[in-house]
């Protein structure tokens, strides 16, 4: 037996949910943590402690970026250099979030979700084959959602250019997505594409169904 499937023996009780940004992971997550009596647990609140716990050694694109300003981060590199070498995009910390979920009790069973969870670093973790889905949203639907949080130009506008920096993160965000796609269908994993003519309700269900709630 392999590490990997041992680490999946001891992951059954968690679900996974990875997708683009603003596909609505983390509505979907809370939502069908509360319906089903799940656990939990949202990768993003623990970005800050794990950047925190990590070194240069270990993340050295979290460490660069930390670095940078915001026109540096968002303004004056291409959407293409933020898609390389964006850290947890990269993977950087992965292990600390793997760690995270094998302190969690097996009861209740977990949802784990955020954009950090890559097809690729998921897969091996996989007790269950089908307890993983990525939802892709279109661009117009990262769009509106972005602007129905009201969180459109909140990077964007703490740069010098925010139409620039605005223009790069949706650009990064958009491949990314793509790139999530191309990497969850090659490995034969789940995948929803989010529309906007989809409501929460829908795509609650969908990923009700992958998991077998």
């Amino acid at each position: 037996m392999t590490d990997a499937d041992v680490l999946g023996a001891r992951l059954r009780h968690v679900c996974w949910i990875g997708g683009g940004s603003g596909a609505g992971k983390s509505v979907i997550a809370r939502r069908l943590a509360a319906r089903h009596g799940l656990r939990l647990y949202a990768t993003d609140d623990m970005m800050s402690d794990h950047a925190g716990r990590s070194t240069p050694e270990d993340s050295p694109f979290l460490s660069r970026f930390a670095a940078m300003d915001m026109d540096e981060r968002w303004a004056n590199r291409s959407p293409e250099t933020m898609l390389e070498t964006f850290h947890w995009f990269r993977g950087e910390g992965f292990d600390l979030l793997v760690d995270d979920l094998l302190r969690l009790p097996e009861e209740p069973r977990v949802i784990a979700e955020g954009f950090r969870l890559l097809p690729f670093l998921v897969k091996p973790l996989l007790g269950v084959p089908g307890h993983a889905v990525w939802l892709l949203p279109t661009p117009d639907f990262r769009r509106a959602a972005f602007e129905a949080r009201g969180s459109l130009w909140e990077i964007a506008r703490k740069t010098s250019d925010p139409e620039r920096a605005l223009r790069n993160l949706l650009e990064r965000d958009r491949m990314f997505t793509e790139r999530l796609y191309g990497e969850a269908k090659q490995l034969g994993l789940h995948i929803i594409e989010v529309d906007t003519t989809m409501t929460e309700d829908d795509l609650a269900g969908r990923v009700a169904e992958v998991f077998e709630l």
